[in-house]
């Protein structure tokens, strides 16, 4: 069997912002640097985590274009190319292919769009034409769009389609999916060793923005078997990788990745910094984390 493009780990990458709210490129390419000198070997540009949603179509573009070349073959590198009109996502797609992604994440129609299997399949093969490896989205609570393991099964056969990214954070579902026999992404920062556990092929991970060396030691640590070495990363990892997940997941991690000295600004509007009480529980759960990180705030 090919092996999996999306193996492993891959970065959620933040998006970082100046003082008036603007993409801050040289902060972005020097984020960059830093991951891959950590270890990083799989981005995703324009991610959830880096705000996507509130990017325009030609400032998430130009991302995936700057951070396709400044990882110049590094890494493995996904870019979300989500939108709300299939011909933006397939101008999105190819545009992200042209400047070297090796793959692109895609929500199924959102806000009024079909619902049914039928809807979404035909979505994804239009999609697929553009000839570039798609990974599919399931967060059924924030689209109303289920991928079932029967409607996975469908897609599998879509041509380049090659796994779906979970973010349901249901675990007897992704297991569900995993049990298809199709490569699976657990997209869920709390489920991460119980993902892998299943057999989950790969993660994309929001969280690793600000602990990139003991996300990178539990998947090594996994991959090889060592299920307690994990157990005892995860101890490490598990305090605020569980916080952030209760709400406000975007400015969380971004406040973490400051408080390790990942920073990447703050959350561009409508989100906004996150509040000082949060900030302190977020302080406390990173504790375990600081020492081995090994980044001064």
């Amino acid at each position: 069997m090919e092996q999996f493009p999306f193996e492993g780990l891959n970065l959620a990458l933040t998006t970082p912002f100046d003082r008036t709210g603007a993409i801050d490129f040289a902060a972005f390419e020097s984020l960059i640097e830093r991951y891959i000198l950590t270890g990083v070997r799989g981005f995703v540009l324009s991610s959830g985590t880096g705000m996507h949603v509130y990017l325009s179509e030609s400032e998430s573009k130009e991302l995936i274009a700057r951070g396709c070349k400044a990882i110049d073959g590094r890494a493995t590198i996904i870019a979300q190319v989500s939108a709300l009109m299939l011909d933006d996502i397939v101008s999105r797609t190819k545009h992200a292919a042209d400047h070297g992604a090796n793959g692109v994440m895609v929500l199924p129609p959102f806000f009024e769009g079909p619902t049914d299997d039928a809807g979404i399949i035909d979505f994804y093969a239009e999609v697929a034409k553009a000839n570039v490896p798609i990974i599919g989205y399931n967060v059924p609570n924030a689209v109303g769009v289920e991928i079932t393991p029967a409607l996975f099964e469908q897609l599998a056969s879509i041509p380049n389609f090659v796994t779906v990214k979970d973010s349901s954070g249901d675990l007897i579902g992704q297991g569900n999916l995993i049990r298809t026999g199709f490569p699976v992404v657990n997209g869920a920062d709390p489920l991460v060793p119980y993902a892998l556990y299943a057999g989950a092929k790969g993660l994309i991970w929001g969280g690793a923005n600000f602990a990139p060396k003991s996300c990178l030691a539990l998947v090594e640590a996994a991959k090889h078997g060592l299920w307690d070495e994990v157990r005892q990363i995860w101890r490490r990892l598990e305090p605020a990788m569980s916080l952030i997940w209760k709400g406000d997941y975007v400015q969380s991690v971004y406040a973490a990745a400051d408080l390790v000295g990942y920073g990447a600004g703050a959350p561009r509007r409508p989100l906004s910094a996150l509040n000082a009480d949060k900030r302190v529980a977020i302080r406390k759960a990173l504790e375990p984390l600081i020492e081995f990180e090994g980044v001064t705030p």
